[in-house]
């Protein structure tokens, strides 16, 4: 039988010649719509919260304020920050950015559709770059504009209070903008750039194993701690991955308050970008991408 109607692996790997006349940023662009197309829990579920968040604020709020006859205290009330909204939108943002990266490139091999989009002429580099970008940069940038709209809903609705009451709303909305600023530096800096060779192993775990995504992630690092202790019986693992999630101390900003984005926190940018621990990182990062590439372009359907 003759060998040469079999392509060659080279062949098999090589770009179909009309895939030329694609600009790379173009398919870049593409790849990125179809994963925000396909999995749309990463704007649903943020939207969601949020809308609760600002029926809670109504409800809770405003309720307090108008229950009490003292001017004073409900000003006081009506000038509180809806910080908590933040929070809570946020988290879910970033959460749904984890789930997704454990998905991302193990529900392709399940349900065989990697098969089709091998098909396309768009790379594995491709690929894995711009599941990367959604769940690690898109993800927490979506729950950021989610956070936006909520608060400023917010801020309407206790406008209008604080009007019919005859107070002055400036102060609110100045403090607005300033925690806007501060919220976005926060959201660039740690759930981002800092965080970025966590979300790259979350990837790379995808790609890897076949099920229970989230279980293979984890265990390798539980099996690293206790190595360390019974070798060692030291904890410098376990302290540098809490300060990794935390959020690295504090090389991007020195809070003023409770909170890490608090408005009235000093940002130190160029400390933080002369912080080895997020070259590091990054450097890291750039690891995992480059395993979970590879890993990729060798798997195939479960």
């Amino acid at each position: 039988m003759s060998t040469d109607a079999i392509p060659r692996a080279e062949e098999r790997d090589a770009v179909p010649p009309h895939a030329a006349e694609v600009p790379a940023a173009r398919l870049f662009l593409w790849s990125v719509r179809r994963e925000l197309w396909e999995y749309r829990f990463l704007y649903w579920a943020p939207v969601i919260v949020g809308a609760l968040t600002v029926v809670g604020y109504v409800i809770a709020t405003l309720g307090r304020a108008l229950s009490t006859h003292d001017m004073a205290l409900r000003r006081k009330i009506l000038e509180e920050q809806p910080d908590f909204a933040a929070a809570m939108i946020l988290v879910t943002a970033v959460l749904a950015g984890i789930f997704y990266l454990l998905d991302a490139l193990q529900a392709e091999r399940r349900d065989r559709s990697i098969l089709f989009w091998k098909s396309l002429p768009v790379s594995d580099t491709l690929t894995v770059l711009a599941k990367f970008t959604v769940g690690g940069v898109l993800a927490p940038l979506i729950g950021y504009a989610i956070t936006l709209v909520a608060q400023f809903l917010m801020l309407l609705v206790g406008s209008a209070v604080m009007l019919a009451n005859g107070f002055g709303p400036g102060a609110m909305w100045h403090h607005f903008f300033v925690e806007s600023f501060g919220l976005l530096y926060h959201m660039l800096t740690i759930h981002i750039l800092w965080w970025a060779p966590l979300y790259a192993w979350l990837l790379l775990v995808s790609a890897a194993v076949r099920h229970i995504a989230f279980v293979w992630a984890a265990l390798p690092v539980a099996g690293l701690v206790a190595l360390e202790h019974a070798l060692f019986g030291s904890k410098f693992l376990p302290g540098y991955l809490l300060y990794r999630v935390s959020g690295g101390g504090m090389e991007a900003m020195v809070p003023a308050g409770k909170m890490p984005m608090d408005p009235m926190a000093h940002l130190t940018p160029i400390n933080f970008l002369l912080t080895p621990g997020l070259w590091g990182g990054l450097a890291v990062a750039a690891v995992f991408l480059y395993v979970a590439m590879r890993v990729r372009r060798a798997r195939g359907p479960m």
